[in-house]
């Protein structure tokens, strides 16, 4: 394990090095740039596509209603990583890496939005007749690559077993362990269970259940947080200060380490922001291009909604929380520093419920979620006949990240999002003509 350890350290270094932080942000300010500020222009138009539309049937070929597509894609998004990911960034590089958080959300609307209009336009039917795409059809259909899609496939399908699997269920098991005493051995086998009533059912069924578990999952967390907010208001100005001074100027801690840097801040922020939002990672647009819509551009607004929601809402509810309450530098991280300040922050034992169903109810989500992104890429490499195998083997590794270890896990996380991330933002940017294209198609219609 230890020599696991150490070369999944070495590659980490590189993979998330200023080659990758420089390509993910400059990926994000250069369609930003191209797109006209799509994210900001287009925030109040995909507000109304999301919320105005939640009953709205929609033309067009899918397997899924749009707003399935975007619960589904947030039920993957909205992980631990918006509880433990964002206490972690916050605890290793100190108040500022929110900031870098934030700037990771912003520009990643855009990244976001453009990576599901690129991979609706070159979507394509497996032979059982579920709608598929993602960067591996792009590169294919699009930019005459396959054996770069193929790549980006298998990443996809290992990489799934990470931080949509492993990462989640071993999170569930602390929780339920600290929690409740209950051994992660029968957490393993009983989120595996629950977790087999929904996914062996395909992507409908797994619809059907993210539409109605993502709203009430987001808006309980959300409530929870912005209570403590609201008491703590005073020094909410102060939380601030911290973190802007953070950002440019790194924070010394009072305990638990001896101090960060900017690159530290810099670099866990948009790590953290990158595991939360997917922004880049090209693993979203895999179940949005499912979706029933009548033009890429539309869907595409789910997705500038999407980061909003989990990123520049969730997140900085968590970091706001755990620095009003003062938790930021007890030495303590993870899903444990969340937990601290939200227990620091509410009357009793509701900061801990909170923070537990929190753990548990984002982790299932993401399980369920994650398990069709790397279902689309097993079925990418071989046939719709992959889906159910890949589908128990997923079962499989659930109880396996359960009894697990957290930090090997997540370090291998890391490393496989940053991996994904490379062939998907070169089929962004190539594709970025045809971006242009579309946008400009889509917005010269009448609006309906």
């Amino acid at each position: 394990m230890q020599v696991i350890a150490d070369w999944n350290s070495w590659l980490n270094g590189y993979v998330w090095g200023w080659p990758m932080i420089i390509l993910l942000v400059g990926t994000g300010l250069l369609l930003t740039m191209l797109t006209g500020v799509a994210q900001v222009r287009y925030l109040g138009r995909a507000m109304s596509e999301v919320l105005g539309k939640l009953t709205q049937k929609s033309t067009g070929e899918g397997s899924v209603s749009p707003f399935q597509a975007v619960a589904t894609a947030l039920a993957s998004t909205v992980g631990v990583g918006n509880i433990a990911g964002v206490a972690t960034a916050i605890s290793i590089g100190g108040p500022g890496a929110l900031f870098w958080l934030w700037i990771s959300g912003i520009l990643g609307m855009c990244t976001k939005y453009a990576e599901i209009v690129i991979a609706l336009h070159y979507r394509e039917k497996d032979s059982s007749g579920t709608m598929r795409g993602g960067a591996m059809y792009v590169l294919k259909n699009g930019l005459g690559l396959p054996w770069m899609g193929s790549l980006f496939a298998l990443l996809t399908a290992t990489a799934a077993f990470g931080i949509g699997n492993m990462v989640q269920s071993n999170s569930v098991a602390s929780a339920m362990e600290a929690t409740f005493s209950i051994a992660p051995s029968l957490t393993g086998i009983l989120l595996a269970g629950v977790t087999a009533s929904v996914i062996l059912g395909g992507i409908k069924r797994i619809g059907q259940l993210t539409e109605y578990l993502v709203p009430f999952m987001a808006i309980v967390y959300l409530v929870g947080g912005i209570t403590i907010l609201v008491t703590h208001a005073s020094v909410i100005p102060q939380a601030f200060s911290q973190v802007f001074e953070g950002a440019f100027s790194g924070t010394a801690a009072a305990g638990g380490f001896a101090g960060s840097t900017i690159m530290m801040a810099m670099r866990y922020g948009i790590a953290r922001g990158l595991f939360s939002n997917e922004a880049g990672l090209g693993s979203a647009p895999m179940v949005h291009a499912a979706a029933t819509t009548d033009h890429p551009v539309r869907q595409g607004m789910y997705g500038i909604f999407e980061v909003f929601v989990d990123t520049l809402l969730i997140c900085t509810t968590t970091g706001l929380v755990i620095l009003v309450t003062n938790s930021w530098d007890l030495g303590i991280s993870g899903a444990a520093l969340s937990a601290r300040a939200f227990e620091t922050g509410l009357p009793g034992t509701w900061g801990s419920i909170v923070v537990t169903s929190g753990v548990l109810l984002f982790s299932f989500s993401t399980l369920v979620g994650w398990s069709y992104y790397g279902e689309t890429g097993a079925v990418y490499l071989f046939g719709a006949r992959a889906a159910m195998p890949y589908r128990i083997l997923w079962l499989v590794f659930i109880y396996l990240g359960a009894v697990g270890s957290l930090h090997l896990v997540w370090d291998v996380a890391d490393t496989l999002n940053g991996l994904m991330a490379i062939p998907n933002l070169i089929a962004v940017l190539a594709s970025i003509p045809l971006l242009l294209r579309l946008q400009k198609e889509f917005f010269a219609r009448p609006r309906s």
